[in-house]
């Protein structure tokens, strides 16, 4: 049996089946990312629910595996050399099970970057932005009277859309006819920002109709289905 002992957090949230990656994770466009990703790729794993409203993710056993006290992060019992590895950063780890499976990433070393570069895009620009925009418009930052924030977010989340409207112009997804993880980066995110964050009409996504339908592909995958309700709040 394999031994996770070395990981605090496992004392925490036991692990029923070392043998299988280990995901700690919450359903936030972060964390679904690595659910999604995993059910595509077929990979056995068991799923740890992380109740960020209770400040789980800042307790000293998850803070051991990620320092940044942010979902979602893995333990991978069978990385590198057959030994255990530690990961976080949900970017890095789409990369890791990418590159571990031969999945979702293509093999021409052109496409291989030209694919990271559009993950980078979205930890780098989606992510962030459309948060911020979700914290002005729907959450706490919408009692602030002075709205140039949100007004910048709201600009930027727009301008973001339109350059993701502008790559998708003839592509069926982010890559053309492959199906990467560079569309599994964008799915959560975008679905969640005229969804949960209710900023369809803030940001005119109607006016973007690649991207509407790409979205609508997307979420039509069964394995995004199934991602998206993983893991299951206890």
């Amino acid at each position: 049996m394999t031994d996770l002992s070395a990981f605090p957090i496992v004392r925490r949230w036991p692990a029923k089946h070392p043998d299988r990656l280990q995901l700690y994770s919450a359903l936030t466009p972060n964390g679904v990312k690595v659910s999604i990703m995993l059910e595509e790729i077929g990979l056995p794993y068991e799923a740890h629910s992380i109740d960020i409203g209770k400040d789980e993710s800042w307790t000293p056993e998850f803070l051991s595996l990620n320092p940044n006290g942010k979902i979602p992060s893995i333990i991978d019992p069978n990385g590198p050399e057959g030994k255990p590895l530690g990961l976080f950063e949900s970017g890095a780890i789409l990369l890791y099970l990418a590159e571990k499976t031969g999945k979702l990433l293509p093999n021409d070393p052109s496409l291989r970057y030209e694919t990271i570069q559009w993950v980078f895009f979205q930890m780098a620009a989606i992510g962030p932005i459309f948060g911020q925009l979700g914290f002005f418009h729907k959450f706490a930052g919408r009692q602030i009277t002075d709205k140039r924030p949100l007004e910048r977010y709201r600009a930027e989340s727009r301008r973001l859309i339109g350059v993701l409207e502008g790559r998708l112009d003839g592509r069926e997804w982010v890559m053309g006819e492959d199906y990467t993880i560079a569309d599994i980066s964008m799915l959560g995110w975008v679905r969640n920002l005229i969804g949960f964050y209710e900023a369809r009409d803030l940001v005119g996504f109607d006016d973007f109709p690649n991207v509407a339908a790409w979205l609508e592909r997307g979420l039509a995958r069964p394995a995004v289905q199934r991602g998206l309700t993983i893991p299951a709040k206890p």
